[in-house]
């Protein structure tokens, strides 16, 4: 009986962590590596819950320099010398699977924060725009890291 019980406990647990969980397969189709038209660096989008997330990622070049890129332009003086390696640059998009809006955008080149939208033109390329407020936005296209 108490053997019983404990199962079903475990079974309950295990049911809510896997509803939790998305599988690869589960995956948005904007999820990847993402490198820019300037290619001054590589974004790994996921998903981050229920929505569509973005970080920083070390370019290979800049993996093989051991380069440190700093937060330099960021409007609070205390983040300035963090790593622009590793933090979200994209956060809480929804949307899919073509189009993703309501999210906001960093952009460390001026240390200021746009909301945006993103937008899956094939497989292979990304639209990424941001807006400062309708309609004053600017749109970047982002390709598929290797």
């Amino acid at each position: 009986m108490m053997i019983a019980k404990w199962t079903a406990g475990v079974s309950a647990l295990a049911g809510l962590l896997l509803l939790g969980t998305t599988t690869p397969a589960d995956a948005s189709p904007a999820a990847g590596q993402w490198r820019s038209q300037q290619e001054d660096g590589v974004i790994e989008i996921y998903d981050c819950g229920q929505k569509l997330c973005g970080r920083g990622m070390p370019t290979p070049e800049q993996r093989a320099a051991a380069v440190a890129i700093r937060d330099v332009k960021n409007p609070d003086p205390a983040l300035r010398s963090r790593s622009l390696l590793g933090i979200e640059v994209l956060q809480g998009f929804t949307g899919g699977p073509k189009l993703w809006t309501g999210g906001s955008i960093y952009r460390p080149q001026d240390g200021k924060t746009y909301r945006g939208r993103i937008e899956l033109i094939d497989e292979s390329t990304l639209k990424l725009t941001g807006c400062v407020m309708e309609p004053f936005c600017k749109s970047i296209i982002w390709k598929r890291a290797s």
